[in-house]
């Protein structure tokens, strides 16, 4: 079955297609997909993942589907809250 994995920084991404086995867990995919290669700062045991933009919670028991994407997410610089925060009191000074 065809799946993709995928990771991206601000000024580079990689989709890398797969071809795996019915029931590859969401992790197992992201080690056969070698990402590191490309961003080797990747911690693929530990990366937070998602499929198509939601958070999957037991990447190493849950089984992808055909053509679904993993998506390896990069811990956020800044908390949401703390960002809308300091855009609000700066939009209030000028």
């Amino acid at each position: 079955m065809n799946v993709e994995v995928a990771y991206a920084l601000l000024n580079k991404q990689k989709i890398i297609a797969l071809d795996v086995e019915e029931g590859c867990s969401v992790r197992e995919a992201v080690r056969r997909s070698n990402i590191h290669a490309f961003f080797p700062e990747v911690d693929v045991e530990n990366a937070k993942l998602g499929i198509f933009g939601k958070a999957v919670r037991n990447p190493e028991s849950q089984a992808l589907k055909e053509g679904e994407r993993v998506e390896i997410y990069r811990e956020l610089l800044v908390d949401p809250k703390q960002a809308r925060a300091n855009r609000a009191a700066k939009a209030t000074k000028g």
